[in-house]
């Protein structure tokens, strides 16, 4: 495969080079550019961060877990170019006045987090370096810099973007969801790459070949949002970060808890078609989707077909899906926000779900109208919490009611004990979040950032 982008501003192309491999491993090893380091190689220290750039703007992104055929058409800005000459950029001036650097070693992931959120007007910091794991446990330096760099202009050579190169459609890096379909119908045993935050662990922990792969950053027409007067249609290449803005104005429960998904890095280039087609059972995407009766479009060849996103999930590791048959949309119907989304981790930021919860209740007139309840990490899918759903329907929304819904837990859910949680424990935790459902809808305080902010 041949692949044409920009690199510290440079055209670089790539002929018949392997597409699987990782975008740090090239620029380490082949092009010497070594400030990008190799922390944990699976996404989550953000040593190896890099600056992405394409039509979507600029955006953070792990390069231990980007292929080189995901660089096609874009612009890579690694630590080296962030300077101009003898001139530093803003955030490293920031760094070194506010001695935001101790080891060192995270600290080029960090400067690249920083100057991504400075060219873009983020000053959600706090956010921004959730993905920057600093081993010398030093962040109050490194937020002082982030806030002290701020306030300065966006250097003249990044405020341009970048006029990026033109490249071709081909079979394994289609253009359009037709394109896609072709190549899929010659080839429907090939690996997906969208985002790679999951594939790129297959390749980098697992050392699986994934070839043949399909890229499938290219595909325009999967990355759309439409809002019509009944649904919002979603494309199943949304990255993750796009739905979260996307949701703030619709279900900004739903939104806070994406806050929550990975990292900024992750978010970026993570999709919701991904973390659905996929089919994790601790994904925490799908929970609040099928609470909210969200439908999914797939699409084999020319045919397509749409399947309720909870009947989607038949059991652990096996979707209703056939080969060659690939996720192209989702659609939510709009309605009143009655959603409440819940994330339970070990840490608040970047950790993968011990439980997720979404409840969609509808109460009127003091009775619970509708009830729509789904869970991760409770069974060996995504799955709804049915017997909970007809407990609660048609009752009183009062506590009495909730204390006897929340034994029909038992009934929908036998979960799990491993590392993350016991089975007792994530069966005490869906009752409680219930509880707190309660509680939310009736105005109370339920949480620490609530209370004391």
């Amino acid at each position: 495969m041949n692949i044409t982008f920009l690199l510290n501003g440079e055209s670089v192309t790539l002929r018949d080079v392997d597409p699987t491999q990782s975008t740090l491993n090239w620029l380490r090893d082949t092009r010497g550019l070594t400030g990008t380091k190799e922390g944990c190689n699976e996404g989550d220290c953000g040593a190896c961060t890099v600056m992405l750039r394409d039509a979507d703007g600029a955006r953070a992104v792990n390069a231990c877990i980007l292929f080189l055929g995901q660089l096609d058409g874009k612009s890579v800005t690694t630590v080296e170019a962030l300077a101009d000459g003898d001139t530093l950029h803003p955030v490293q001036e920031a760094l070194i006045d506010e001695h935001g650097s101790q080891c060192g070693f995270c600290t080029p992931g960090i400067a690249v987090s920083l100057a991504t959120a400075h060219l873009n007007g983020d000053r959600a910091h706090d956010d921004v370096l959730a993905g920057n794991l600093c081993r010398c446990t030093g962040y109050a330096p490194i937020v002082r810099a982030a806030e002290k760099a701020a306030e300065a202009p966006v250097p003249e050579g990044f405020a341009a973007a970048p006029a990026l190169p033109d490249t071709d459609d081909t079979p394994m890096r289609p253009k359009t969801a037709d394109a896609l379909a072709q190549a899929l119908m010659e080839h429907p045993h090939a690996t997906l790459v969208a985002g790679a935050t999951d594939v790129g662990l297959w390749s980098t922990k697992a050392l699986r070949d994934i070839r043949p792969a399909i890229f499938l950053n290219g595909v325009e027409d999967l990355k759309q949002v439409e809002l019509t007067d009944t649904h919002i249609y979603i494309g199943a290449g949304v990255s993750i970060e796009t739905l979260r803005h996307l949701m703030l104005d619709h279900h900004p429960h739903f939104a806070e808890m994406l806050r929550r998904f990975a990292s900024t890095q992750v978010r970026n280039v993570a999709t919701i078609g991904g973390n659905i087609a996929n089919g994790s059972p601790i994904g925490d995407g799908p929970p609040p989707l099928i609470a909210l009766d969200a439908v999914l479009h797939l699409r084999r060849g020319d045919v397509r077909r749409q399947v309720a996103l909870e009947d989607f999930f038949v059991d652990y590791g096996k979707q209703d899906r056939q080969p060659g048959e690939f996720v192209e949309a989702i659609s939510i119907p709009r309605g009143p926000d009655n959603l409440r989304v819940y994330k339970l981790s070990k840490r608040f930021d970047q950790d993968i779900s011990a439980v997720l919860g979404a409840f969609n209740i509808a109460v009127q007139d003091g009775k619970v109208a509708t009830a729509r309840i789904a869970f991760g990490g409770m069974a060996g899918t995504p799955k709804r919490a049915t017997h909970v759903e007809d407990a609660l329907i048609g009752q009183t929304w009062n506590l009495p009611t909730i204390d006897a819904a929340a034994q029909e837990f038992a009934k929908d859910y036998t979960p799990m004990t491993d590392m993350r949680a016991s089975a007792d424990y994530r069966l005490r935790a869906c009752q409680n979040m219930l509880i707190r459902c309660f509680h939310e809808g009736s105005g109370a305080k339920t949480s620490v950032l609530e209370v004391t902010s």
